[in-house]
């Protein structure tokens, strides 16, 4: 069943777009590797630049014997409700791209994983599962306990799981447990010129 919110746009969108949000309270359920890798393969059709796809994700269950290391390389203030989530991903890319047989710097790759994650979060939301990316983490933690090489980037972690009871968070963390609202497009875009409001 699909996530739904309240929120409302000033132009029509498709509503998944509306409904995903980034909650802390995670639900029990673990997750299969068929529902995971049907939110993995929306990522991979993501939009890249010259189709480099320079994204790379390495994902950890809860309860795989490396997963109290990936909570462990989180914020402090993220381990606690992270740790509940069916699924620790990071997202990664790879800072060079090869051209005229040489490796050279990637100008896009961040940008390239950012939509590889929303097609991931995405599709979460349409499958009823609920994404919280997190840029609260130590990457050198992170690096080490993945085995991940030189050349590579973290650009955030994401939880993914069932949308849990917001009481059984802290009180502290209650009061921001609702969907965010945005920037009015008024605020965001300006026609041929930059303009801050």
């Amino acid at each position: 069943m699909a996530i739904t919110t309240n929120r409302k746009p000033d132009h029509p969108i498709a509503e998944e777009f509306l409904n995903r949000w980034a909650p802390r309270s995670f639900a029990s359920d673990e997750i299969s590797d068929e529902t995971l890798f049907t939110m993995l393969e929306a990522a991979r059709w993501a939009p890249s630049a010259s189709n480099v796809q320079p994204w790379r994700f390495v994902y950890c269950k809860r309860g795989a014997a490396i997963f109290e290391a990936f909570v462990g390389s989180l914020g402090a203030g993220n381990q606690p409700w992270a740790r509940k989530s069916a699924v620790l991903v990071a997202i990664i890319s790879k800072s060079t791209q090869e051209r005229e047989g040489q490796q050279v710097p990637s100008v896009t790759h961040q940008f390239d994983a950012g939509a590889a994650w929303m097609s991931l979060a995405i599709q979460a939301t349409k499958m009823g599962w609920v994404t919280h990316g997190m840029a609260g983490f130590s990457h050198d933690k992170l690096r080490a306990a993945l085995d991940v090489p030189e050349g590579y980037v973290f650009n955030a972690v994401v939880a993914i799981g069932k949308l849990g009871d917001r009481d059984a968070l802290p009180d502290a963390l209650k009061a921001r447990e609702v969907p965010s609202q945005r920037k009015t497009l008024s605020e965001i875009v300006s026609a041929d010129r930059f303009s801050v409001p």
